[in-house]
């Protein structure tokens, strides 16, 4: 029921000849009182209604054409006094019949009375921003996210990781979008604004991309062209990419390993002197323990600390295999995860103070991390299981 009992007056039901009636009075410089009266209704029927002239006038000039109106609500209310179903109405209205089926459930369904000016006004207090979120509502979620934020997980890891600890809780289930808005967009303070820093990039626009660099050509390497094939597929495991990542200046530099099965990582300590000789025994010296079934491929791009391929090839038994130039993407795994670095090793930084030991902390951290390519196990999960396969083949 759209009114209430009014104080000593009995309710009244306003038809559309009512309510333009006191638009037109009231328009005349009639006081609400006297056309109270007039009608034999109450005085707050007559401010409501007044109102609702005001609202429907404003809803005209900010229509979009997706919603419905209150002229389409009024129609919704002609048709149901008449019989129809909701697939009549919606043909009537041009809508879909779930819309019509939705707007009745809602606002009083058709053993009620659908009053089609209530039916507006709660649309247009429901449509209010902003709205609580999910997460100011959930203390117990809003932990969740924030100590997957301080891992430095990924939203999307975050929303996956939530679904397989908490299969039957649905109040711990969010989506990796309604992070970044509570991050990014919302700013309701759902989560502290230091959390964003341990996001991967500071960024929320992508960056210019700077000058191509043009490259010599390392003698006697061997194209990607001529790599093995299992190596594309994944299904062999053993197959890394590799590549530097330089500091400020291009004096310092971190080496970068990533196997491309597991994307488990590994890093080499550098500092301030990258070239062949230093970068040749850093990485000798990361695969050494790995078992010969870890040890297959490499794939670098065409950096001249790779010039002394060969040598390395003899002393790791590991085949080294170059890009095409300037094709990241033929070492994607890579390319990914040193983005994924940069979270840790900022450029424009000094990258000889982090030691082989906080190199080793970073990278156990990135291989902790949820991945949705390995069915969210981790890196370190699944390298774990070859290394396993590896002892039992050799007990067997």
């Amino acid at each position: 029921m759209e009114d209430g009992m009014a104080k000593g007056r009995p309710y009244r039901w306003l038809t559309p000849e009512n309510r333009r009636l006191i638009e037109v009075r009231l328009a005349a410089g009639v006081l609400p009182a006297v056309v109270a009266g007039e009608l034999g209704c109450s005085l707050r029927t007559v401010h409501r209604a007044q109102a609702d002239t005001i609202a429907r006038r404003q809803a005209r000039r900010m229509d979009s054409g997706f919603r419905l109106s209150i002229e389409d609500r009024i129609e919704i209310a002609v048709r149901i006094a008449a019989g129809e179903s909701d697939a009549e109405i919606a043909r009537g209205l041009g809508r879909h019949r779930s819309t019509i089926g939705r707007e009745i459930a809602r606002c009083g369904k058709r053993r009620g009375h659908y009053a089609p000016f209530a039916a507006e006004r709660r649309a247009r207090r429901l449509a209010c921003r902003p709205k609580p979120t999910k997460l100011s509502r959930s203390p117990r979620l809003l932990r969740a996210v924030e100590a997957g934020l301080r891992k430095r997980w990924s939203p999307e890891q975050i929303s996956a990781k939530l679904r397989l600890d908490h299969p039957d809780d649905l109040e711990m289930r969010i989506s990796h979008e309604t992070i970044y808005l509570s991050l990014f967009v919302q700013s309701r303070g759902e989560l502290r604004k230091q959390l964003t820093a341990e996001l991967r990039t500071g960024r929320t626009a992508r960056k210019p991309q700077g000058q191509v660099q043009v490259r010599g050509r390392i003698k006697d390497m061997i194209a990607i062209s001529e790599r093995p094939a299992e190596v594309q597929d994944r299904a062999v495991p053993g197959h890394w990419e590799g590549d530097l990542i330089v500091g400020a200046g291009g004096r310092s530099a971190v080496a970068t390993l990533v196997e491309r099965k597991t994307r488990f990582v590994m890093l080499a300590h550098l500092g301030y002197e990258h070239g062949t000789g230093r970068v040749i025994e850093a990485l000798k010296t990361r695969i050494q323990d790995l078992p010969a079934h870890l040890k297959r491929t490499l794939t670098w791009d065409q950096g001249k600390e790779m010039a002394a391929h060969g040598q390395f090839t003899i002393d790791s038994g590991v085949q080294v295999f170059f890009c095409d130039p300037h094709s990241p993407w033929q070492r994607g795994s890579n390319e990914n995860t040193n983005g994924l670095l940069r979270q840790y090793l900022p450029k424009g930084t000094d990258l000889a103070v982090h030691d082989q030991a906080a190199l080793d902390r970073i990278a156990a951290e990135l291989n902790g991390r949820p991945r949705q390519t390995l069915g969210w196990m981790n890196p370190a999960e699944k390298m774990a299981e070859l290394l396993e396969l590896g002892v039992a083949g050799q007990s067997a």
